[in-house]
């Protein structure tokens, strides 16, 4: 599904948190400039077979060079697999998949021994986590043994298996999806696991023209499983991605921005109506991924719009929100925009 046209300007993650501007110009090395390509080449392939999610394309990219893992939610079909995909195509990436259900056991994840007749001894035969880009199907549908599984090799990017710990690929990264409205049978992500995610990024319907332009597009012969038939290719390599996280090393951040994440993080602690606030792991997160967005923008410094832009998707996954707060309806989206309102900007 092509899309020929430019890319918009991206809009908010959350309303009342606006979009970073464009910044004066500033000088960039050799890393920023390997992110900004990165970013460009990767957008590029990825739009010949998705229409829009610009913003999610982008944040995808931001977690990948910040060297995160993202949390995809959204209802089913609105092309979540689809743009893992053709991201790891595009970058030339290994993928694997995996469909969660509540049947799935650690070994199905991870792998096991299997017994060789020909050798007369037992072969590790590893599973499908030794991958870059590894789809995480539903993942709340497995019980919580499965999906801890997975949070040593999020951590950590190693296994222990068999006794033996194994490093995982450079690259390895998590695109874990589930479904924000279907509750039955699922198995809620512990807070332990949630904050492993860097980013929890909500994909949402298309615009009326983007659907227009989907049914076209699967009306002349698209074929979501066919990439290969759509012309998305790799422009770059897992070397460029390994590069441009070379670029979060050349990014600048300014004192009075490193305190305003510091603020925002002791905002949601001391807010009322937040039961349990974002801890040192989320400004840690708030940071780099501020520092991976600048230079996928070409840029060798952080913005306070910056921060605010990442504050919905890096923190909204991580808060509890009090008894008050829930029986008033509030959403943890709703109640972040107010705290970050609340703190003043850096100028």
């Amino acid at each position: 599904m092509s899309d020929s046209s430019s890319a918009p300007v991206l809009p908010p993650i959350d309303p009342g948190i606006s979009a970073p501007g464009s910044p004066p110009a500033g000088g960039s090395g050799a890393a920023v400039q390997a992110a900004a390509h990165l970013r460009d080449a990767a957008l590029a392939e990825v739009r010949k077979a998705v229409v829009g999610q610009d913003e999610v394309l982008e944040l995808m990219l931001v977690g990948l060079v910040a060297g995160g893992h993202m949390l995809l939610e959204g209802v089913p079909g609105v092309a979540k697999t689809l743009m893992a995909k053709a991201l790891a195509r595009s970058i030339g990436a290994e993928f694997k998949r995996i469909q969660f259900t509540p049947d799935l056991m650690p070994a199905d994840i991870l792998g096991t021994s299997v017994f060789d007749l020909k050798t007369q001894s037992f072969v590790l035969v590893r599973g499908p986590i030794f991958t870059d880009l590894l789809l995480a199907d539903e993942i709340n549908r497995a019980p919580a043994k499965t999906q801890s599984a997975l949070l040593e090799a999020m951590q950590e990017r190693q296994v222990s298996l068999e006794g033996r710990l194994i490093a995982l690929q450079p690259i390895f990264t998590v695109f874990a999806t589930q479904n924000p409205v279907e509750s039955e049978g699922t198995y809620p992500l512990p807070e332990a696991q949630l904050d492993r995610f860097l980013l929890k990024i909500d994909v949402g319907y298309p615009s009326e023209d983007e659907e227009d332009a989907i049914l076209a597009a699967v009306h002349q012969g698209f074929d979501s499983g066919d990439l290969e038939r759509a012309g998305v290719q790799a422009r770059v390599t897992r070397e460029h991605v390994l590069a441009s996280r070379a670029a979060l090393r050349e990014v600048n951040v300014e004192p009075p921005v490193l305190t305003y994440i510091r603020k925002l993080l002791g905002a949601t602690r001391a807010s009322p109506r937040i039961r349990l606030g974002a801890g040192p792991r989320a400004g840690v997160h708030l940071l780099l991924a501020a520092k991976a967005l600048a230079a996928l923008r070409g840029r060798n410094f952080v913005t306070p719009d910056d921060v605010r832009y990442l504050a919905g998707p890096v923190l909204r996954h991580r808060l509890l929100l009090s008894p008050d707060a829930e029986l008033d309806g509030a959403t943890a989206a709703d109640v972040l925009r107010e705290v970050v309102q609340s703190v003043e900007v850096p100028r």
